[in-house]
């Protein structure tokens, strides 16, 4: 029976790239990039081949591999795994470059900045303290050759063939036969007298000086070139002057020189290796103190390079994330840290965190992510949104604390493009409607506004058809005057979603009616949206063709497309008023539309009450208000209510059309469109000109002649002249002041004697139904 055997390289689990190797160093090892087989992640493979007749050299090799196998240490090579044949000698380390490879790159790229350099320095000097002092070993190749860079730009100390104890134990150094290596040898070991003093560290210490001369000046052509110092920093120079000195005893220990560097002012005592020597002891810092970090690290983060940023900080984030209860102050640097990663790392490594974050019921940790979403929402796709973020996030819309609310409505400018129907059109919009018609805090039910006027094209034509007219009808009885503006500014916006009808019966009523709002700024927006929607209803009526192009945004589907469209027509109430919300809410909240006293327009269960006349301007520009009858106004707040819960209510649905346009209605005295302007006997005549509003014919159903849209609306052409526009003076408007109180006054009292005849039944059958009263009981009447 034969057996064969089995090839060890082939069975190895890490692989060789086939390509060209890296520029090595000098020295017995040639390195190579590689990858491990079963993942495909990136490793450094550094190879010796074993020659004939060189076993002096196999043997430096293999003291070498068992060296870096058994010595763990951060700023040194870090060992993965090995391979030891007769023909060859396999390392596996992390992936690493040489340090005169990652400086070439660096400098074509700009060249590195002085703190990198610093901090680079100080692992080296860490890892020769750690042999020196915690192992009692020599390294005896320190130089440019030992040094390497990790993706994160870690410097790690390498090179350990030629390493020896600081004892003595087991002869001297090896000789090294390289001449490259041999000029960083210090100038005492030529002296074979052995008189010169010197310490255990002195000779690596003059090695150290090498190195900080050649990271600054490039290649060492000569030991007498380390006399000028270059470019070296002025704050780094005495301190390299000590490890050059020809006096061996006076080159100081590899942990004093950090210390020295590390004093305030010194070339090693900055922002950037304070952050690293932290993130090194974060495991046993206190929760205090990791808080305090967090908090700071935002402000250096782009101060730090790149690379740091994403192979270093980045995986500490998260871990504090996941295990060590950071909470909210990770993810303004987490944040910062996405920036520099591709759409496919923050897949991986960001997105999995976030969704995690949006369950939490830290109101800080919410609040954050809500404030913070404009810079992850491109990488959430739909399902993500819908399922695993969208139901956390509307239970911001319930919570008690102002701020939370604020911030769940604007982030809905975000979501909404990518929320499904139910989300979008039903549970969403139920919420809106609660917060606009509910929330104790005008900032936000104009935020609410706003947010509904900025994503209703992304809303499918039923849900614009039901919502949006109401939703902006009900903003402009709002007692906070942005919101009303807000209001306003939503027509204009959505002006294309509206029909003719819809034009003419729904919103220029409730437009017209703002142009006697106490506040100016109301005022103008009512005027300039009034001449838009009015220039747009004539323009269809002079040419009655037009019509198909103006609605054929009234009837389409959603279109993200045009979302943009609206972007900025109110976006000073996002920005500028919602900046100010906790100062409003914490100086003077606003009361509900239902609680305030300020005066709004009645609409009562009944007979629609006329609107008061417009008052006249006050001194200071605003318009003065009137009290109403308290009966009238409470039954108009219920009228007026935009349903709490149900959006399919916002319908209209009554034949008079009062749950809408019951604003609008004021303007008649009794009934609906049909009967007029109803004049009181006792009330005088217009002034001569006047045109009456029962000389209109509002309800006529007769054809045009021409194919006009508006037919439906007015049909008869009126036979008495036009009036004169210039007649309108100031006496005509007191005549109708005068006219529409006395009628105000005339309906308000038929109100109150209809509800006293009204109690009194009530009174008269609740005695009825309970039977003889009692002994000793109180009659009532």
């Amino acid at each position: 029976m034969w057996f064969f055997a089995r090839d060890p390289v082939r069975d190895f689990p890490f692989e060789l790239i086939p390509e060209p190797p890296e520029g090595s160093p000098p020295g017995l090892w040639v390195l190579h990039r590689g990858r491990k087989k079963a993942t495909g992640s990136a490793v450094s493979i550094f190879v010796y081949d074993v020659k004939p007749g060189a076993e002096e050299q196999t043997q430096v090799a293999r003291a070498a591999f068992k060296r870096l196998k058994t010595l763990r240490h951060p700023n040194i090579l870090a060992y993965i795994d090995g391979l030891e044949t007769e023909k060859c000698l396999y390392i596996v380390t992390e992936a690493v470059t040489p340090l005169g490879t990652y400086l070439k790159a660096r400098a074509e790229a700009g060249g590195l900045k002085e703190q990198e350099l610093s901090w680079g320095l100080h692992q080296i000097v860490k890892a020769l303290s750690f042999l020196v002092n915690d192992c009692n070993l020599i390294h005896n190749n320190v130089c440019m050759a030992a040094v390497f860079v990790d993706r994160a730009g870690e410097w790690k100390l390498g090179g350990l063939d030629y390493m020896c104890s600081a004892q003595g134990n087991g002869g001297g150094p090896p000789s090294k036969g390289i001449p490259e290596l041999e000029q960083y040898d210090p100038p005492e070991l030529a002296d074979n007298s052995s008189r010169a003093v010197k310490e255990k560290w002195s000779a690596d210490m003059w090695r150290l000086g090498c190195l900080i001369w050649e990271v600054f000046n490039g290649p060492l052509p000569r030991a007498a070139a380390l006399r000028n110092p270059g470019k070296i920093p002025k704050s780094l120079v005495t301190h390299y002057c000590e490890l050059v000195g020809a006096n061996p005893k006076v080159r100081p220990n590899p942990a004093r020189f950090l210390q020295n560097c590390r004093a305030p002012g010194g070339f090693m005592s900055h922002r950037f290796v304070e952050t690293n020597l932290f993130l090194e002891e974060i495991q046993i810092k206190e929760p205090t103190e990791k808080q305090r970090f967090f908090q700071e690290l935002s402000k250096s983060l782009d101060s730090f390079p790149e690379d740091f940023c994403r192979h270093k900080v980045l995986p500490q984030l998260l871990t504090a994330f996941e295990f060590g209860n950071a909470g909210a102050v990770v993810l303004t640097p987490l944040f910062k840290v996405g920036k520099f990663l591709s759409a496919e790392e923050y897949q991986q490594k960001i997105i999995p965190v976030v969704v995690k974050m949006f369950s939490s019921t830290d109101r800080a940790m919410r609040i954050r992510l809500l404030q913070q979403m404009e810079q992850f929402i491109q990488y959430l796709d739909e399902p993500t949104v819908n399922t695993q973020i969208f139901p956390h996030v509307v239970h911001g819309f319930l919570d008690t604390n102002p701020a939370i609310r604020e911030q769940t409505v604007k982030s809905m400018l975000l979501l909404a493009p990518k929320l499904n129907e139910a989300n979008l059109n039903v549970e969403l919009m139920k919420h809106f409607a609660r917060l606009q018609a509910k929330d104790d805090q005008g900032p936000i039910r104009c935020n609410t506004t706003v947010c509904l006027g900025k994503i209703g094209s992304y809303l499918s034509a039923n849900t614009r058809h039901r919502v949006l007219t109401s939703a902006f009808s009900r903003a402009t009885k709002d007692p906070f005057a942005p919101s009303r503006v807000a209001g306003v500014l939503g027509f204009a916006a959505t002006h294309n979603l509206y029909s003719m009808n819809d034009c003419a019966h729904k919103i220029l009523p409730v437009l017209c009616g703002l142009t006697v709002d106490p506040e100016k700024s109301v005022r103008d927006q009512a005027f300039k949206t009034l001449r838009s929607f009015l220039s747009k209803l004539e323009s269809v009526s002079e040419d009655p063709t037009q019509l198909a192009e103006v609605e054929k945004d009234v009837h389409a589907a959603s279109s993200p497309g045009t979302g943009g469209a609206a972007a900025s027509w109110a976006g000073w109430a996002v920005t500028g008023v919602s900046s100010l919300t906790s100062k409003l809410i914490r100086a003077h909240p606003t009361p509900m539309p239902s609680e305030t006293s300020v005066p709004q327009r009645a609409a009562p269960e009944g007979n629609p009450a006329p609107a008061p006349a417009p008052p006249p301007l006050a001194t200071s520009g605003h318009w003065e208000t009137q009290e109403e009858d308290k009966d009238t106004a409470e039954d108009s707040a219920t009228a007026d209510r935009w349903d709490d819960e149900d959006w399919g209510s916002l319908e209209v649905s009554h034949p008079d059309r009062k749950s809408l346009e019951s604003d609008w209605s004021s303007w008649e005295a009794e009934g609906s469109w049909d009967q007029g302007w109803q004049e009181p006997s006792s009330v005088e005549p217009p002034p001569e000109g006047t045109r009456l509003t029962s000389e209109y014919n509002w309800g006529g159903t007769e054809p045009s002649d021409k194919g006009d849209p508006f037919a439906a609306l007015s049909a008869r052409p009126s036979t008495q002249p036009r009036p004169d526009p210039d007649s309108w003076s100031e006496d005509n408007w007191e005549g109708l002041e005068a006219e529409s109180r006395q009628v105000k006054a005339e309906l308000a009292r038929k109100k109150r004697e209809e509800r006293r005849r009204e109690m009194e039944a009530k009174r008269a059958e609740k005695k009825a139904t309970k039977g003889p009263m009692k002994l000793g009981a109180r009659k009532l009447d």
